[in-house]
């Protein structure tokens, strides 16, 4: 109960300086959101909605590498529908459902968890290394010049054995059975490529609503650091104030903090239409037939801990 309430509490605070900001910039902020072009909201809506069947592609890669392999519309049913669940304060909301639903087609919540886990790894290691590639130039990410030494850290965590390594220390922690094989590596680095895919595309919905031709490189690792910097603030659900305040951070000196307040908040309502958008596809495209339910069935995941389907407890071929 405490820990709720004091994350109810930190969201408050970071909404309350990020409303503080725009009640003192008032009149110039409505009047950039008022300036911007429909079609460029309606441009950086799309460009969401893009980078995030990127990032579906590459968490469907890595579930498959451990062993569930589904089409790319159940796929998306598990994760879109799922991680609506990062609204809900707590960290675990999102992480419950998607186990629930991979449980339903055929992936063991374990090998859900794992998938999980290592998205959000290679995501976060792919926007931090956007973000110190892109970034390193502005006065108001300077001083963060530490980003560019964690750039060779996260390739080595990045290699399938430290990966697994990784999780299966968490998994530890947790009291959980650890992973019984390593990622396979070509998964890795398809899932990074997909990911930076996704990330270079989201770029484009910041440079769109920004209205500055000149700032797509920029506009992409603004976006990159300002999410990494919301989703390592894990106490604050989806983010919320955080990563917009590090958007304006980042982007004020450069075209004005009205001007980039303006664009924070039509890049928190793109990506939250977008999500809704994009559960609400996925759950009616990933209906399941009944030919379907044995084909997931046969993955045997719905009651084993392997990570292969053709394994079975003790890790011997099935016959």
């Amino acid at each position: 109960m405490l820990r709720r309430l004091l994350r109810i509490v930190l969201a408050l605070v970071a909404l309350g300086f990020l409303g503080y900001g725009l009640a003192v910039n008032w009149d110039d902020t409505t009047s950039a959101v008022a300036a911007m072009s429909p079609w460029a909201v309606l441009g950086a809506f799309l460009a969401v909605l893009v980078g995030q069947f990127c990032m579906l592609v590459a968490w469907r890669e890595i579930l498959s590498g451990l062993g569930t392999r589904v089409p790319v519309r159940i796929a998306g049913r598990i994760m879109f529908v799922g991680q609506l669940g990062k609204y809900i304060p707590g960290a675990v909301w999102a992480y419950a459902a998607m186990m629930d639903l991979g449980r339903d087609h055929g992936s063991p919540p374990r090998r859900t968890f794992a998938t999980i886990s290592l998205g959000l790894v290679i995501n976060l290691g792919v926007a931090i290394s956007i973000a110190a590639a892109t970034l390193g130039t502005l006065d108001a990410v300077r001083e963060a010049w530490y980003l560019v030494l964690l750039v060779p850290v996260i390739i080595v965590c990045l290699h399938p054995k430290v990966l697994t390594w990784g999780l299966n220390l968490a998994l530890r922690i947790a009291r959980k059975e650890p992973l019984e094989s390593v990622l396979p590596g070509r998964t890795v680095v398809v899932a990074v490529a997909w990911t930076a895919l996704g990330w270079m595309v989201y770029g484009l919905h910041i440079w769109l609503v920004a209205g500055r031709p000149d700032l797509y490189v920029i506009a992409t690792g603004a976006y990159a650091f300002a999410w990494a910097t919301g989703i390592l603030t894990v106490v604050v659900p989806a983010g919320v104030g955080v990563r917009e305040g590090a958007l304006v951070l980042v982007l004020g000196p450069v075209i004005g903090t009205p001007a980039a307040l303006a664009v924070a908040i039509v890049s928190r309502l793109a990506f939250t239409l977008a999500d809704a958008a994009a559960a609400g596809i996925a759950f009616l495209l990933g209906r399941q037939t009944p030919s379907s339910l044995s084909a997931y069935a046969d993955q045997k995941g719905s009651g084993s801990t392997a990570l292969t389907p053709d394994r079975n407890l003790s890790g011997s071929p099935e016959t």
